[in-house]
């Protein structure tokens, strides 16, 4: 009863404003040296959320519900909009976004959710999340879990058979209706070696990005205070989206 109530507390407070930035902002110093991202990656998704945040929030309306979740520069957009033109525009000012890599764009075009469905959602990531950690053969904090209607995103960086893994049990949460995968895989060898040169890294040093071998990412050029910001850049010419950076997103129902 009281993780439930937590549950809707929190739903609660987040229905207050029109955009919610996701959880990388509230890691704390413990999860850089669990994460599977490198320390750069953290901080640049922290700084990421903010700055997308900002910008969703320049051009906002009564009919935007957005959530913005950064996970090793990759970022996902759920929620609801008003329009397919306010669903294109969130995205076009997210992707010029310092650092971002990519952008999955999972907005909906329809009312906003109800209370008692973000409750719902809440829910159901606290039970993706307490079964991840239950399993014995993955390791819980390769993913981030963001509910949004009833599905789930699993994000992160993970081997095939772990995302499989990741995805049977988010299926087996009684509530969810579909598990989206917005996962970069790497095979177990790149992952150790991953591991090690983390491990290696000074303390305090920014690492690599945590891409898969052979991808590239832009190294972090995040700074504090973020806001405020120059203003928004002309649109791009070309309306061609950029490659996903090794991400593999797959809806599995």
């Amino acid at each position: 009863m009281a993780l439930t109530a937590g549950a809707v507390l929190v739903a609660g407070l987040t229905a207050c404003v029109p955009l919610v930035v996701g959880g990388a902002a509230a890691a704390g110093v413990g999860m850089v040296a669990t994460d599977r991202r490198s320390s750069g990656a953290q901080v640049d998704d922290q700084a990421i959320e903010l700055r997308a945040g900002a910008r969703v929030r320049e051009i906002a309306n009564d009919q935007m519900y957005v959530s913005v979740t950064s996970f090793n520069r990759q970022v996902l957009l759920t929620g609801t909009v008003g329009t397919e033109a306010d669903k294109r525009r969130v995205e076009d000012v997210v992707k010029r976004v310092d650092n971002v890599r990519s952008v999955v764009n999972e907005l909906v075009v329809g009312p906003p959710t109800s209370f008692q469905e973000r409750s719902n959602d809440t829910f159901i990531t606290g039970k993706v999340k307490a079964s991840l950690l239950d399993a014995k053969d993955i390791f819980a904090n390769s993913f981030k879990v963001v509910t949004e209607r009833g599905t789930v995103y699993l994000l992160g960086i993970a081997t095939r058979r772990e995302t499989d893994r990741a995805t049977d049990i988010a299926r087996g949460v009684s509530g969810v209706t579909k598990v989206v995968r917005v996962v970069e895989i790497v095979s177990e060898a790149e992952l150790q070696n991953q591991l090690q040169q983390q491990q290696q890294q000074p303390q305090g040093q920014p690492g690599g990005t945590g891409a898969p071998a052979g991808s590239s990412a832009p190294a972090s050029r995040s700074s504090v205070p973020l806001p405020p910001m120059e203003p928004l850049p002309p649109l791009p010419s070309s309306s061609t989206p950029p490659a996903s950076g090794g991400v593999t997103t797959s809806p599995v129902r």
